[in-house]
C-alpha cells in the first residue's frame, strides 16, 4: 500500500509509528538535497521503527484487533480467491429468483486441484459497500452457497469457504423470506456433504451470519480477524445498555483467535504480515493458500465417511459444560425465593441447571 493510502486510513495506534516513519523519510529526502551522510542515524531510526512496529502489533488488544479486521483496505473474498487461484469462473443466483452480491462463489483451481470457493464479499468504498450491503448476506446469499456446495459435492470437489460479516442482513424482507431457515439449513446440510471443506475467518465473523457457511472439517482463521457470536457494539448494548462500552466487551466474547484456539474452536492460527494483511495482500494471499493446500492434502487422505464422522465430532466437542451447582459453586435460592417451587422445578421450566463456557 502507497505511504498517502497508509495515512488515509491510518488507525490510532499506528500514529506513533507512522510520524517515525514519517521523521525518517524527511530525514532522508534532507540529507539527499544538502549531500549530507546520515546513514547512521537512518540506520538507528530504522531499527527502532522495527522494533516499535513489533511491539505494538504483538500487544493489540481485542478491540485494536477489531479494528484491523474491519479495515477497509482489507483483502476481501475476490482479493484472496483471484490471488490465489489459476483460474476462477464465478456462478450465480440461488435458482429462486435471486443472487445475492453480498455472498460470491464459484469454481476456482488450486495448485492444479479444482475446488469451489465461496465467500462473503464486503465492498471497498461506500457505493460499492450498499451494493455488496456491507457484507451482510441475505437468504438468497446463504441458498445460492448452499446450491454451489452442492454441486461441488456432486461433482467431487473440495469447498473452500471464506467469512467476513459483521453478520446476516437483520432487514424485515430478510425475515419474510426465511434467513433462519435458509441458515439452519445450511448448517445441516454441511454436516452431511462427502467433500473436504475447509472455512477460513478472513476477516471479521460475526454470528450466525458467518455460521451458515463455517461448517468445515477444519476452521482457519487470519492473526488478525475475529470471530464472535455478536458484534461487540450489539453486546455491550444488549448487557449494559451502552453500545460505547464495545471494548470491554471485545475482551470479554472472547474474539481473538487465540481466544479461540485455547476454546478449541480454531484449528490453525495463519500469519499475516507485520501491519496486517491490508498492508501486503499478496503475502498474506501466500500464507492463506499455502494453509488451503496443506490441508486438503492432508483431508483428501480420508474417506467421506471418516471426514463427516470427524466433522460431526469436531463440533460436539466444542464448548464446556459445568454443573456448578453439583461442584458446590452455585448457590441454590431457597423456596421462599423461589415462590414456593423447588430448583428441580426451576430446572424443568428453564430446561437447563448447566452454563455453557463459550
Amino acid at each position: 500500500m502507497s505511504k498517502s493510502n497508509r495515512r488515509t486510513f491510518l488507525l490510532d495506534f499506528e500514529k506513533p509509528l507512522c510520524e517515525l516513519e514519517s521523521r525518517i523519510e524527511q530525514i532522508r529526502e534532507l540529507a539527499t538535497e544538502n549531500q549530507v551522510d546520515v546513514s547512521d542515524q537512518i540506520q538507528h531510526l530504522e531499527e527502532k521503527a522495527v522494533q516499535l512496529r513489533k511491539e505494538i502489533f504483538s500487544t493489540l488488544t481485542p478491540a485494536q484487533r477489531l479494528q484491523l479486521a474491519r479495515h477497509p483496505r482489507r483483502p476481501s473474498t475476490l482479493d484472496y480467491i483471484q490471488a490465489m487461484s489459476e483460474e476462477w469462473f464465478e456462478l450465480h443466483g440461488d435458482r429462486a429468483g435471486d443472487d445475492d452480491p453480498a455472498l460470491v462463489g464459484g469454481i476456482a483451481r488450486l495448485n492444479g486441484r479444482p475446488v469451489m470457493m465461496l465467500g462473503h464479499q464486503k465492498g471497498r468504498d461506500t457505493k460499492d459497500n450498499v451494493a455488496r450491503n456491507f457484507g451482510m448476506a441475505s437468504p438468497s446469499g446463504y441458498r445460492k452457497a448452499m446450491r454451489l456446495m452442492e454441486h461441488a459435492n456432486h461433482f467431487r470437489m473440495p469447498i473452500c469457504t471464506f467469512i467476513d460479516t459483521p453478520g446476516a442482513w437483520a432487514g424485515v424482507e430478510a425475515e419474510k423470506t426465511g434467513q433462519g431457515e435458509a441458515i439452519a439449513y445450511n448448517l445441516r446440510q454441511m454436516f452431511s456433504l462427502d467433500v473436504p471443506i475447509l472455512c477460513t475467518v478472513i476477516g471479521e465473523g460475526g454470528s450466525g451470519g458467518a455460521l451458515g457457511i463455517g461448517v468445515g472439517d477444519r476452521i482457519l482463521m487470519l492473526e488478525h480477524a475475529v470471530y464472535t457470536v455478536a458484534t461487540p457494539e450489539a453486546c455491550a448494548a444488549i448487557l449494559w445498555k451502552d453500545s460505547g462500552k464495545s471494548e470491554q466487551a471485545c475482551e470479554a466474547l472472547k474474539i481473538t483467535a487465540w481466544d479461540l484456539k485455547d476454546l478449541g474452536i480454531l484449528d490453525q492460527i495463519l500469519s499475516e504480515p507485520v501491519r496486517g494483511a491490508h498492508a501486503d495482500p499478496i503475502t498474506a494471499a501466500n500464507f492463506l493458500k499455502e494453509a488451503l493446500i496443506s490441508n486438503l492434502d492432508e483431508l483428501m487422505q480420508l474417506s467421506p465417511q471418516q471426514r463427516k464422522e470427524q466433522r460431526y465430532q469436531k463440533f460436539r466437542n466444542i464448548g464446556k459444560f459445568t454443573d456448578l451447582a453439583a461442584n458446590g459453586q452455585l448457590q441454590l435460592p431457597s423456596e421462599n425465593e423461589t415462590n414456593g417451587k423447588s430448583y428441580h422445578h426451576i430446572e424443568e421450566e428453564t430446561s437447563s441447571s448447566h452454563f455453557l463456557s463459550y
